[in-house]
């Protein structure tokens, strides 16, 4: 499975200098649980960085720091690891694994950033084709039985 099949186009971007109070009602608002930062010009979108939840947590709430007290430019993650959109989704694992991140951006042929994948993302996609293989399983056993049925019948 492609990773442009389960990722998120829905990219929040938010500038460096905004508070991490600011950053979690953004995430809360937009139903995300990373944001993109970018420099603080209106109309700059180059991702610069990366924060998340996990980083809002850890970095100022963890440390008793005030939301107010911090900006995205104070925890961010410089490097934005990324993947194609035509990567499968195990090269996606395994760009996590290695990078030791849980989201990754996605980009299009051309170098274009067009979405984000998840940890998250994959695992339901890989839940869903564990569910169909279990449907297969099931299927086969139902039409096994009912053609053990009807042979039955036959034979009685």
């Amino acid at each position: 499975m492609k990773v442009k099949r389960i990722c998120s186009r829905n990219i929040i971007r938010a500038p460096r200098s905004s508070n991490l109070e600011q950053a979690a009602v953004l995430m809360r608002q937009h139903h995300v649980g990373a944001l993109l930062v970018t420099e603080d010009e209106p109309g700059d979108s180059q991702a610069i960085g990366i924060v998340t939840d996990r980083d809002l947590v850890l970095q100022a709430i963890a440390e008793g720091i005030g939301p107010r007290e911090l900006t995205l430019g104070d925890v961010m993650r410089p490097t934005i690891f990324s993947v194609s959109e035509n990567a499968d989704i195990f090269e996606a694992l395994e760009t996590m694994r290695g990078s030791g991140v849980r989201r990754l951006a996605v980009s299009s042929g051309e170098g274009v950033l067009v979405g984000i994948v998840s940890l998250d993302d994959i695992v339901d996609a890989l839940g869903a084709e564990v569910t169909s293989l279990a449907g297969v399983i099931r299927s086969e056993h139902e039409r096994e039985c009912a053609e053990q049925d009807r042979r039955a019948t036959l034979d009685a």
